[in-house]
């Protein structure tokens, strides 16, 4: 997300600074923004379909070098803020959620080994990840198959041409998940596929940037697939857009602009919040030899948060390598009602 333009004096990302596991997984309090990104999607036993979302956003509130010994435990340097929705496909519903909370006394935080993250009693912890809020929860347990993939250039993944705006970017692309899914009372077990995303960064949007359209697809032949395409004020798609395919053995083609094209073929327009939002995509990537189309599972999975965007399920069909091929994904659009300049 979009950090406000006052950056002085946090860690900035730059090229050459590997990234190294299990110590990555965990906080970096030193940059102004990180968040971890869970989204799946599961079939019960059933064959009732549902998508997850569960992220996790750390903000620092005091650059390190502010920072001193506080007397109350109490006393935050760190704030969290979480997201969780559930797409439930067969009833045609979207339910989002939002906490806010210190990162101190106990309410929220993160550590690397075990990891663990948590804003009250929404968490992943050594690969448990619970949410419960209205009447909906999530009891899952995620068993990641591929390890990280780093992201960009080895984890770095820049956002535009100005000096540290950029990030550092890795993905868990293909991680079996079984659990229980509770919606209106009635529990169902669930099996299917989850993907990670962790994210750190002090950086922004560019002058001009204004929103992006965000891409991850897990194929039924074992690859993965993630695209962004930076938006532009003048409608134009930004050079510093990029993705990766991922093979079936964990090895990457990492992808610029001018190696995937998205051409929208459906929108859908917001009762709420009036946006208006591509709601289905051919995607093409030629070095991957993928054709794809994209089409949520329902066309309303807007998020009803402290700022508007849509973040959906959405199911793949189309050909890779000339043969058939079949997937699900996540489909992550901001800037379309509203701005995403000056957010978090």
């Amino acid at each position: 997300q979009a950090a406000p333009a006052d950056t002085a004096g946090f860690a900035r990302a730059e090229p050459g600074q590997p990234l190294a596991f299990p110590r990555d997984h965990g906080p970096h309090d030193d940059y102004q923004t990180e968040w971890w990104y869970y989204t799946g999607n599961l079939v019960s036993d059933t064959g009732e379909r549902f998508g997850y979302q569960l992220t996790f956003f750390r903000r620092a509130l005091t650059p390190p070098d502010q920072r001193a010994p506080r007397s109350s435990d109490w006393a935050a340097e760190q704030v969290y803020m979480a997201h969780f929705a559930l797409t439930d496909v067969n009833g045609n519903r979207h339910v989002s959620f939002e906490k806010l909370g210190r990162g101190a006394g106990g309410v929220a935080g993160a550590q690397a080994d075990p990891f663990n993250v948590w804003l009250e009693d929404w968490s992943v912890a050594d690969g448990n990840l619970k949410a419960a809020a209205g009447d909906v929860s999530l009891n899952l347990r995620l068993i990641d198959t591929k390890g990280p993939i780093l992201q960009g250039d080895r984890g770095y993944s820049r956002k535009g041409p100005e000096p540290g705006n950029a990030s550092y970017y890795y993905s868990l692309t293909r991680i079996d998940t079984a659990g229980a899914i509770t919606v209106g009372g009635k529990s169902y077990a669930v099996t299917g596929l989850s993907w990670m995303d962790h994210e750190y960064s002090t950086s922004a949007l560019g002058p001009e940037q204004t929103g992006w359209d965000w891409f991850s697809i897990q194929l039924d032949n074992g690859t993965e697939l993630m695209v962004f395409q930076l938006r532009r004020a003048d409608g134009s798609i930004d050079a510093f857009s990029s993705g990766a395919f991922i093979a079936a053995d964990g090895s990457t083609i990492q992808l610029g602009p001018a190696d995937f094209t998205l051409e929208v073929t459906d929108t859908w327009r917001s009762p709420r919040s009036g946006g208006e939002y591509p709601s289905g995509w051919r995607l093409q990537v030629p070095v991957a030899q993928l054709d794809l189309t994209i089409t949520p599972h329902i066309a309303d999975q807007e998020m009803q948060v402290s700022y508007v965007y849509w973040e959906g399920a959405v199911r793949v069909e189309g050909t890779a390598g000339g043969d058939p091929v079949t997937g699900n994904g996540y489909v992550e659009l901001t800037g379309y009602a509203g701005t995403m300049q000056g957010q978090f």
